[in-house]
């Protein structure tokens, strides 16, 4: 089929057109040939880079992986679909996808480059009680903040700086979903182009904002800054009286945080502190319940109901052994993936 120049900027489907189109020529690839590596047509392949059909998210996916692009299609496709996310936002997400360094700074919550999914949707679950997003946008607006931390593993990597103030390692989601996120925490720390710092709140009153921002860096190496409220976010990049107003906020901020090493050394406090809450030890399950997957023979899983957000697991052959504790919301996924296939057969 002939190829057409399209207009990313014409809609969401036209976006992940074109960047179909720049993905597949950069690796080298006909259509023909990214078809066969990815199980479909290339005709189809013609027409999602024509925008004359939309992407099925399985292709997606697929030629995310096959093209090596850290989940950029995806994220394409679910800022496409959402109609939740809040204005300014779009503009945003687009800089950052290309962004060769972040300065983030950010109060109350975890950032959402850094959140887990479980963590994420408490927040984004709150948020659909409240009634500032319908609950069937919920799972949208989830899969976009998930797609986007694919940057934090992309090659190369861009440099990410967040200093995050004590706030944000209050409770969120129950002490299972806590612990989870300052485990994730501890483990982002630790890449090689990441620094986390944490702000502590005896500065009080010399914080010097009351709303989070980021800065970032263009490949070019032009910096904008994102500002976010309630109602909506805003991409700064013309006015540069303001941005190095942030700059010196941020360089304020980076002196007056604690540590790289101490702000671990605080996060791993608040990780005991959470693990604390829900000792399996202490729990004693006493109803074990064999899964439904055994059959008298091979290995055989049992699970222990009934704890508040958690549930346990163990081998039933060896039943003084090591268990594994995972949160309710993450079993339920783990469920659904094995229903749906996900994992293939056994």
């Amino acid at each position: 089929m002939s190829q057409q120049e399209l207009d990313p900027t014409a809609s969401p489907s036209a976006a992940i057109g074109v960047q179909l189109r720049r993905f597949r020529k950069a690796r080298g690839l006909t259509q023909i040939e990214l078809g066969q590596r990815i199980n479909y047509s290339d005709s189809l392949i013609s027409m999602i880079e024509n925008d004359e059909r939309p992407a099925p998210l399985n292709l997606v996916r697929r030629a995310d992986k096959e093209l090596d692009t850290c989940g950029a299609l995806e994220l394409l496709y679910w800022t496409g679909k959402s109609s939740t996310l809040i204005g300014g936002f779009l503009a945003y997400v687009g800089h950052e996808a290309k962004a060769t360094a972040f300065k983030i700074y950010e109060l109350n919550v975890v950032p959402g480059l850094l959140q887990t999914r479980n963590y994420a949707s408490a927040l984004i679950e709150a948020a659909a009680r409240r009634g500032e997003i319908p609950q069937d946008k919920v799972g949208e607006r989830l899969n976009v903040r998930m797609a986007r931390q694919a940057l934090l593993y992309r090659e190369p990597a861009p440099s990410i700086h967040v200093v995050m103030e004590e706030s944000c390692l209050r409770p969120i989601g129950g002490p299972f979903v806590m612990a989870e996120q300052l485990r994730r925490l501890e483990s982002v720390a630790s890449l090689p182009h990441v620094i986390l710092q944490i702000a502590p709140s005896s500065l009080g009153e010399n914080l010097p904002t009351t709303w989070p921002f980021m800065l970032l860096t263009s490949p070019g190496g032009a910096w904008m800054a994102y500002l976010e409220t309630i109602q909506r976010g805003y991409v700064e990049r013309d006015d540069e009286n303001e941005i190095r107003s942030l700059a010196r906020t941020y360089d304020w901020l980076q002196a007056q945080a604690l540590s790289s090493a101490d702000s671990l050394a605080l996060i791993r406090t608040r990780l005991k502190e959470f693990d604390a809450m829900f000792p399996i030890a202490a729990a004693r399950p006493t109803s074990w319940l064999k899964s439904s997957y055994s059959n008298g023979g091979g290995n055989c899983v049992e699970v222990a109901p009934g704890l508040p957000d958690i549930l346990p697991v163990r081998d039933s052959k060896d039943p003084h052994g090591p268990q594994l504790v995972f949160g309710a919301d993450a079993w339920q996924s783990f469920i659904a993936g094995i229903q749906s296939g996900d994992f293939g057969t056994i």
